[in-house]
């Protein structure tokens, strides 16, 4: 998901997202633990990606408390 796909989500779906993501990252992870993976950068990217959301999410609440 790139950053314009991040600005056209609602915040109800950021906030879906979100958790949506750290369920995966936590999968991952432990997925990982039990049995290496094929790829571990998705464990990096997927940590990015909530990064991202988060920041987007953070930059709409100081917005809305500033208005």
């Amino acid at each position: 998901m790139k950053n314009p796909e991040i600005l056209e989500l609602s915040d109800k779906e950021l906030n879906a997202r979100i958790k949506e993501e750290r369920t995966m990252l936590t999968k991952l992870i432990f997925g990982h633990a039990v049995s290496p993976i094929e790829n571990p950068n998705k464990i990096k990217m997927s940590k990015k990606l909530i990064a991202r959301l988060l920041t987007e999410h953070k930059k709409r609440v100081l917005a809305n408390v500033h208005n």
